[in-house]
């Protein structure tokens, strides 16, 4: 044999599936079919690996806890919070969980946001000093500051009153004491001033003043001034001041009322001249009272502001038929009135 001859195999024997018996092609076909499933559970148990969620667990009762061991009882449950803060009316709540949402006992997620209503304690902690302040002014004060929550902080009615050099209105005393702590819904009473008991003004010239001369003499004036309205009087100009008691330039006290007579203005078209009259309350002390003119147009037109102690009101006026008078007491509307002939 010569060395450059190939040397030649014998050919490989070929399987094919046509040659394959019956029984042996569904072997082969069960045999694919199982590899095919094989493949698919694990691709599936893949997927839902993949988009299994997070843990649930179970909302824990958070409410009337402090804020830092409710923080701690959520981060051991994976729960993640959403915070909210309120006042409330009792100083001890503060930092204190007040409500939750979701509420207790509720599956979910681990990973979900629980809103917490937290506590930032009263508006007012201690007491403040009201001593020097108006009262009125107080009263509005805490109105405003627990307009939102349930008052803290309210004011005996009635305060006692006593005489003092002091302007009227003008708080004396307190108690609680200024820096009191404040330990849940408290009453403070308080001392007023009426002003001085004998105090005495010179009385003013209100004679032969017109009308709007005469009440803005009355606005300056310490003493209270009541009106009545006649017809003039042969040789009477008409509305003015034409009698006075007492008489000016004398004393008299501040607690007394100066009595005017006015002679009725000339009539005009369209126009009502009269006395508005109404009886307010005894009040301790003189209080701002306010008479304003609401004209058809819509125009406000302010007639008087003085201190008034209470009792019979009566201030004059000369306006626009169908105009509404409007009287208020210590910034409270109390009454409206039409105008008419």
């Amino acid at each position: 044999m010569k060395n450059n001859e190939k040397t030649t195999k014998p050919d490989q024997p070929r399987i094919s599936f046509k040659s394959l018996s019956r029984e042996q092609r569904k072997l082969f076909g069960l045999y694919a079919l199982g590899i095919a499933l094989v493949f698919l559970l694990a691709s599936l148990a893949a997927f839902f690996l993949v988009l299994k969620g997070p843990e649930k667990v179970m909302v824990p009762d958070l409410r009337g806890m402090e804020l830092a061991d409710a923080l701690v009882r959520m981060q051991e449950r994976e729960l993640y919070p959403r915070l909210s803060l309120r006042f409330t009316n009792n100083p001890q709540d503060k930092n204190t969980i007040l409500d939750q949402e979701p509420l207790p006992g509720i599956i979910v997620k681990a990973g979900r946001r629980i809103k917490l209503t937290v506590s930032r304690g009263a508006v007012l902690d201690e007491i403040e000093n009201y001593v020097g302040k108006n009262i009125e002014a107080v009263k509005l004060e805490l109105a405003s500051l627990f307009s939102s929550t349930q008052a803290l902080v309210t004011v005996r009615e009635p305060p006692v009153y006593r005489f003092d050099d002091s302007e009227p209105g003008t708080i004396l005393e307190q108690s609680p004491a200024a820096g009191e702590q404040i330990s849940g819904p408290t009453v403070l009473e308080l001392v007023v001033s009426k002003g001085p008991e004998s105090a005495k003004e010179k009385v003013p010239a209100f004679l032969g003043l017109s009308m709007a001369e005469a009440i803005a003499l009355m606005e300056k004036s310490p003493f209270t001034v009541d009106f009545t309205m006649r017809q003039p009087k042969q040789g009477e100009k008409a509305g003015i001041v034409v009698e006075q008691q007492p008489k000016a330039g004398g004393k008299a006290r501040i607690k007394d009322r100066i009595q005017l007579v006015l002679s009725a203005p000339e009539t005009s078209s369209g126009m009502v001249q009269g006395i508005f009259m109404y009886t307010l309350p005894e009040y301790p002390y003189p209080v701002p009272v306010k008479l304003e003119a609401l004209k058809s147009g819509g125009q406000r037109q302010l007639i008087v502001s003085i201190k008034h102690p209470g009792g019979a009101l009566s201030i004059p006026f000369f306006l626009p038929e169908g105009s509404t008078l409007i009287l208020s007491a210590l910034d409270r509307e109390i009454s409206r009135t039409e105008v008419k002939r």
